[in-house]
């Protein structure tokens, strides 16, 4: 039960010539549990987990860890990739660090099976003894983990969940059908938490809380407490920073409105780079309309 609510898919920051920026993974995470988030997601996709070495990822992993002990607020750690033993070292690794759980997206170019799906969670569980949520984003790994190998997936014990990310909301109600009770289904998208909670869903690892971390918990909260009135409320006026956070490849826009709000510096690791300036126009316009700052947009 840790894993439900709203969780924060954590942006690594860097400083102007490209380190590693370890006091600013201290105060966004310190920031995030200051305005109650349910649990912190460090060195996902949007964390820009690709380009981080080794010893980065772990660093930020552990930062996170130690800031979230302060009120046991737990840790969700990205550890992914196309390599299975890789995969498995990284999350030892994540384990080491102090990680509550492990987020691994599914194996990205190589477009595994189903079979292959299977067989590569099924080692990742039989190595580490933390809990682990999948991660099915197929619009950018180029495979979809159906219901039926989830299903499967959700006989083995410490495999807790589904950050479920195919944007079909079709399929997330087959994969609530499939999955056992205990199971977690979370929404990779922020926009259709309220859906796929309606639908069975347990929360959502969201982008748009790096920014408005208060508001899409108690977004989520409302939707879990089946007050969808009042979560449709906050859908409404907060759906255009949904919307606008990826107007570019995530992570590009949440670190550029992060870097409006002086909260980051706007820093980015090739092949990321900064927004192209109507993108940036459309982001500072956002921030302006959904009340988050007050500027002439140039």
């Amino acid at each position: 039960m840790m894993f439900t609510g709203c969780g924060t898919a954590l942006v690594t920051p860097f400083e102007p010539g490209g380190k590693l920026d370890e006091d600013s993974v201290r105060r966004l995470a310190r920031r995030q549990i200051d305005y109650g988030i349910d649990f912190l997601v460090p060195c996902g996709t949007t964390g820009e987990s690709p380009t981080l070495t080794r010893e980065e990822h772990i660093r930020v992993v552990e930062n996170t860890v130690n800031v979230a002990r302060s009120n046991r607020t737990p840790v969700l750690a990205g550890a992914g990739g196309y390599n299975t033993r890789e995969v498995i070292e990284l999350a030892q690794a994540c384990q080491r660090a102090g990680a509550d759980g492990i987020l691994s997206v599914t194996p990205y170019y190589n477009k595994p099976t189903q079979e292959g799906l299977f067989q590569h969670y099924k080692a990742l569980a039989a190595e580490v003894t933390l809990p682990i949520i999948i991660y099915s984003v197929q619009s950018r790994t180029g495979v979809n983990v159906e219901p039926a190998t989830l299903a499967r997936l959700a006989e083995i014990p410490n495999i807790i969940g589904v950050k479920e990310a195919s944007g079909n909301i079709s399929q997330q109600a087959a994969v609530i059908h499939r999955v056992p009770s205990r199971f977690i289904v979370l929404s990779g998208d922020d926009a259709i938490t309220i859906p796929l909670i309606a639908l069975g869903g347990r929360g959502v690892i969201s982008v748009a809380s790096n920014i408005i971390p208060a508001e899409m918990t108690k977004l989520t909260r409302l939707a879990l407490a089946s007050n969808f009135a009042a979560a449709r409320e906050l859908q409404r006026r907060w759906l255009p920073l949904m919307e606008v956070n990826f107007i570019e490849s995530n992570p590009i826009p949440v670190k550029a409105a992060l870097a409006v709000l002086a909260l980051i510096e706007p820093v980015y690791r090739l092949p990321m780079v900064p927004p192209q300036p109507e993108s940036m126009a459309k982001i500072k316009q956002v921030l302006e309309a959904v009340g988050l700052c007050s500027f002439v947009v140039r």
